[in-house]
Order: C-alpha cells, then structure tokens, then sequence
C-alpha cells in the first residue's frame, strides 16, 4: 500500500502474473519487409521477431500473455494461436497507435494485478526473469529494465531521474537528460498503471506516453526499482536486424 497527498494506492500482490506485449505497429523503417506482414513477424535467426518477447515472457514465468495487436494483427493471431508454449494467448487490439501508454491501457480488461510489459519488438539476450524476481521484494511497487546509455541516446528516450536513490520521475525524450541511465522495453508495472496511463494527455506528436504515467506513478510515492537486464537490440531499423542476429548467434 503506498500513500500520498493523503490518497491511498492499492498496490496488488500475488503469485499470478500476467505479460503484456505491445505489438500493434508496422514498423515502417523496416521498409519493404513490413508492406504485407507486420512488425512482429518480421523473421529474425529463423523466428518471428515477436517470439523472442514471448520467449522472455514465458521463461520468467507468467500465467498469461496478453498480445496487443493493430497493423495486419490477424496475420500475429494466425502465426501464434491460443497459446505460446503452453501458456494461454489472449489478443487486444490498439486500433490507432497512439503511443505505449494508449497501447498499455487497451490492455486493462485483460489484465489482473502487477503485469510485466515486455515490447514486442525487443531482443533481450539474457531474457528479462530478474525484473520480475525483483517486484517480489518487500516494499517494492514497480521495476524498470534499465541500461545507461550516452547522453545523445539519452535525448531521444525515456530517462530515469533519482534523487538520494529513490526514482522519482522518468522524463520523455529531455533536451538536458538528468542521467544517463533510460528504460528499456521491460517493466513490471503494478495494476494502478492503467488509472495513469489513463490520466496522461498526449504530446506534441499526439502519443501517450507510458514513461509519463510511469513517472506520475513515480511522484505519487511509488517505489520502483532498477535492474540491468544486459544486451538487448531494439529493432527498429534494418540495421538492427543485424545488430539483433548478431547478439542470438553469440
């Protein structure tokens, strides 16, 4: 239970886990490889790039994986089914993308109680079981996959902001980054996420951010904890389907 400004946050505890895996995007700087086929499907070592979120996912341990679809998605429902290794697969779709915190509260009727939110088009090499082993410890609310980068890379992401420790914001895309350490595409987000997510007004490019409803989660008293999660490739760019191959096959 966290409280604030004399508000209480119920904060939800239990063994089940649920993953959520935003996935609606086309990936247009992928170029010809996503004219007939989403993002997601894009083949990476042999495997759909979106498998490898689902890989991390499983292998921490959730109970259910709740896949966000948008962009030609019935191709991602057709490819997966009703289950990934065994573990059920429930679909939600994110008709306009809209940015991840508009893509995270599509999510909400799915889910139930503190999620991990893995993005679909990440490769982690050493999978993401530490962040949810992490939100197990005693007093923590939240966890945020994090790398430190260069103060460039900074400019353009979501950067962490501390003070004697403690997270207390995350700022979107800073022309004066507060750090160099920035969140990764995992997280383990506790269920009052959705009531933040919903709270956030867009920016100037008309997204949502969830960075945003993360920090506002952040400076409503929520403890949130750090882990390196180690190398990972986001794949967004030809390039980094290299990158991404390249990091598997090592």
């Amino acid at each position: 239970m966290t409280r604030t400004n004399g508000l209480t946050w119920l904060v939800s505890r239990g063994s089940h886990m649920d993953a959520v895996i935003p996935a609606a995007g086309r990936g247009t700087r992928l170029g010809a490889l996503t004219d007939e086929q989403p993002k997601g499907l894009v083949a990476i070592a042999g495997k759909p790039l979106l498998a490898y979120a689902l890989d991390s996912a499983v292998e921490a341990g959730v109970d259910e994986l709740i896949v966000i679809i948008g962009y030609k998605g019935g191709q991602i429902v057709e490819r997966f089914g009703d289950a990934y290794r065994d573990v059920p697969l429930t679909y939600v779709h994110q008709c306009e993308q809209l940015g991840l915190g508009h893509a995270v509260l599509q999510a909400k009727p799915a889910v139930d109680g503190t999620f991990l939110l893995v993005n679909g088009d990440n490769v982690f090499a050493d999978g993401v079981t530490p962040a949810v082993e992490a939100v197990h410890a005693e007093g923590v609310d939240g966890v945020l996959g994090v790398e430190e980068v260069s103060r460039e890379v900074a400019q353009t992401t979501g950067v962490i902001e501390t003070k004697e420790g403690n997270i207390t914001d995350i700022v979107e895309k800073p022309d004066n980054p507060p750090s160099q350490m920035v969140t990764t595409g995992c997280y383990v987000l506790p269920a009052e996420t959705f009531h933040a997510c919903a709270l956030v007004q867009p920016s100037a490019d008309g997204e949502y951010q969830l960075s945003e409803a993360v920090g506002l989660l952040c400076r409503a008293g929520f403890d949130f904890e750090t882990v390196e999660l180690g190398e990972r490739v986001n794949v967004n760019e030809l390039a980094d389907l290299e990158r991404a191959t390249a990091l598997l096959e090592s």
